[in-house]
């Protein structure tokens, strides 16, 4: 039998640990056959784990960076919301009742946003996101939100991350998102801001730093001028 995994990146050096941060790659709309980590979706998003790794170790942050069981969305299955329930449980299991905060890029954005109103998750945070219309929100009332979206794109939509940001910040006031000028899917070509975007925004989630000022800014102007913020490099 398949089964996820959560790989551990760089645990905490501080104890007891008083996060987490789960990190879901990226997959496609079906597909059965393994998300191994030598898949390039799966590659693209060690460096986002590890940069919030080496940041937040020393302050008690635990990083996994989830395999999923399978590649695909798997609709009406939806494995991967499945696996990142799993990822949940072990880490409650593991670590007990620590905030989590969720990074996911492309469909990993999609299932983490899909969990975010789960017990324990703190803040989510979607980086070129898919998703299609009608996607459910409610979920994510009160809940500290950041989509990123590249002007470039050509695998996801950022028209349906801005219409969706819009209707999340019709329950949560706490919702920010972010046009990425110059990058597309991959996330390469300014691939420092996306880090740094990231990092920090998970440590302000987890409450261990005050949320930049850019990310504080965009929260409290709400809709619209918070949720199409030009991002700046670090």
């Amino acid at each position: 039998m398949t089964l996820p995994r959560l790989d551990r990146v760089r645990p905490a050096t501080r104890r007891p640990v008083t996060g987490v941060v789960v990190v879901l790659h990226g997959g496609r709309p079906e597909g059965h056959d393994a998300a191994d980590g030598l898949r390039l979706p799966f590659l693209r998003m060690v460096p986002f784990a590890r940069a919030v790794a080496a940041a937040g170790a020393r302050r008690g942050v635990d990083v996994g960076l989830l395999r999923y069981r399978y590649r695909g969305w798997n609709a009406p299955d939806l494995d991967p919301v499945q696996d990142a329930r799993w990822a949940l449980r072990d880490v409650r299991a593991r670590h007990g009742d620590v905030p989590v905060v969720l990074v996911g890029h492309s469909m990993g954005g999609r299932a983490a946003l899909r969990v975010g109103g789960d017990d324990g998750v703190v803040g989510v945070a979607g980086l070129a996101p898919w998703l299609e219309r009608g996607e459910p929100y409610a979920q994510l009332a009160g809940q500290t939100v950041l989509i990123a979206h590249g002007d470039r794109e050509r695998m996801t939509d950022p028209r349906s991350s801005l219409r969706f940001a819009q209707r999340v910040a019709t329950v949560s006031d706490r919702v920010a998102r972010f046009d990425v000028h110059g990058d597309g899917h991959a996330m390469l070509r300014r691939a420092g801001a996306w880090h740094d975007l990231v990092t920090h925004f998970a440590l302000g989630a987890l409450g261990l730093e005050p949320f930049t000022e850019a990310v504080a800014k965009a929260m409290a102007a709400g809709d619209p001028e918070g949720l199409t913020v030009p991002l700046a490099d670090p």
